[in-house]
């Protein structure tokens, strides 16, 4: 109850900054996303030349190449002059060693607040080949790759009052390890990141459903993503955070690492459906309006974390 009363106060500021600053947020975002490249994204990433991304892979690399030229043509900046963060592992459920995995990191400088990170966030890797069959993975998540390379094109034309870190991670499907090795490694002192959004699996919904996963941990940014979400055409829904008797996501993708170091985050994402983890998984089974929306309402709300992350700040103790 304690915790409750001292948040009550950062829900009101929230509810009326805003509400002032919707309308033109949403203007913004509906103009920056180039839904034509985020098509182009997916179906490159998803593509059969990628063989299923797998990590470690001849087409990881190539994804991963791909994903560096973007960054780069954004213009945003790398700490030690290179996007890669390197790290090696061992999959414990089936002794597989991996040598040469690459988390992708790059940063836009906030304009009022440097010293502080919003950390946006989403996976490249997929399951490679199996059975002679391709999983290619255009859901899961070339889906949430593809927002987050249009998450950065925002922002490199409109500067966030707080720096923001850009994270393709790799090795998800492995165990969260590209999300597990940053949390342990970050190129910025961990304390400074003060929220963390990721986007696995947002193009396949004809329900057009978007789930905000995290609220249930997090309350005080439940009125950031509904504020976020007014004019959207999609319904965005909150739950399967371990408060509706349905499966708890919450460590189910690269946010996972995130909350258990006491990172606040929002994971969007749909529900699973039949092509999740399948060879049908393919750029031809997306929906393409649902896909374009859900990443405008994923930046709007990005957008207003970063114009309110002193009271997120102060909300979590960070």
């Amino acid at each position: 109850m304690a915790v409750i009363n001292r948040i009550i106060p950062f829900l009101f500021l929230f509810m009326f900054v805003v509400s002032c600053d919707q309308n033109s947020a949403q203007d913004s975002v509906i103009e920056v996303v180039d839904a034509q490249q985020l098509l182009d994204d997916v179906e490159y990433l998803a593509s059969d030349e990628l063989e299923g991304r797998l990590t470690g892979t001849e087409g990881n690399q190539k994804a991963r190449e791909y994903i560096s030229d973007r960054f780069s043509s954004l213009e945003l900046q790398a700490f030690n002059n290179t996007f890669e963060q390197s790290f090696s592992f061992t999959n414990t459920r089936t002794g597989t060693e991996f040598s040469d995995a690459i988390n992708l990191i790059g940063y836009i400088q906030g304009s009022v607040y440097p010293e502080r990170y919003i950390a946006v966030t989403a996976h490249y890797d997929h399951l490679g080949i199996r059975d002679g069959e391709i999983y290619n993975g255009a859901d899961d998540n070339a889906s949430g790759t593809g927002g987050l390379m249009a998450a950065a094109r925002y922002f490199s034309h409109h500067q966030p009052e707080s720096s923001i870190l850009f994270v393709a991670f790799d090795a998800e499907e492995q165990g969260l390890q590209g999300a597990r090795y940053f949390v342990e490694n970050p190129p910025v002192p961990l304390d400074q990141i003060m929220l963390n959004i990721n986007m696995d699996m947002i193009s396949t919904n004809f329900e057009n459903e978007l789930y905000a996963v995290g609220t249930n941990h997090y309350p005080f940014l439940r009125p950031l993503v509904e504020e976020a979400a007014t004019d959207a055409s999609i319904d965005v829904l909150f739950g399967y955070d371990g408060a509706d008797g349905r499966d708890d996501w919450t460590m189910s993708s690269d946010h996972g690492p995130f909350h258990s170091k006491g990172v606040p985050f929002i994971y969007f994402g749909v529900e699973d459906h039949p092509h999740y983890h399948a060879p049908s998984d393919v750029f031809e089974n997306i929906n393409p309006e649902f896909y374009a929306e859900a990443v405008e309402t994923i930046i709007s709300f990005i957008v207003h974390a970063d114009r309110n992350l002193s009271a997120i700040a102060e909300a979590s103790g960070r």
